[in-house]
């Protein structure tokens, strides 16, 4: 059964498609993090566009943060995934993976490495 449907992104324009490519596997956009709704947009977005507000909205967000208030951020209640996602868990430095404040946000707490990014 194919429950792929052909959009329209809303902001690009490009066509894409949107749905499951089979009944187990799920929507593309499933592998973003589930972070809000967005905000005027009322339909589906493009890969490349969704993964822009997706990042517009994580750095929003991690910039309220402090120390003083990461143990109580929003972020590690969300749902948990298995998969990192490029430019929002991480970026690559000289062939080197660098976790992003988000990353160790989703974490919860301090795993006392000293990583660049840590919020706690």
């Amino acid at each position: 059964m194919n429950l792929v449907r052909e959009k329209t992104c809303v902001i690009c324009k490009t066509a894409f498609g949107c749905g499951n490519p089979s009944e187990t596997i799920k929507c593309w956009c499933n592998e973003l993090p589930p972070i809000f709704s967005l905000d005027q947009i009322t339909d589906c977005l493009c890969p490349k566009c969704l993964k822009e507000a997706t990042i517009k909205k994580i750095d929003a967000y991690v910039k309220t943060i402090t120390p003083e208030n990461s143990l109580n951020n929003k972020v590690k209640d969300l749902p948990k995934t298995n998969h990192l996602v490029e430019d929002i868990d991480y970026y690559l430095e000289e062939g080197n993976y660098v976790f992003t404040k988000w990353f160790h946000l989703k974490r919860g707490a301090c795993c006392g490495n000293g990583c660049r990014h840590c919020p706690y």
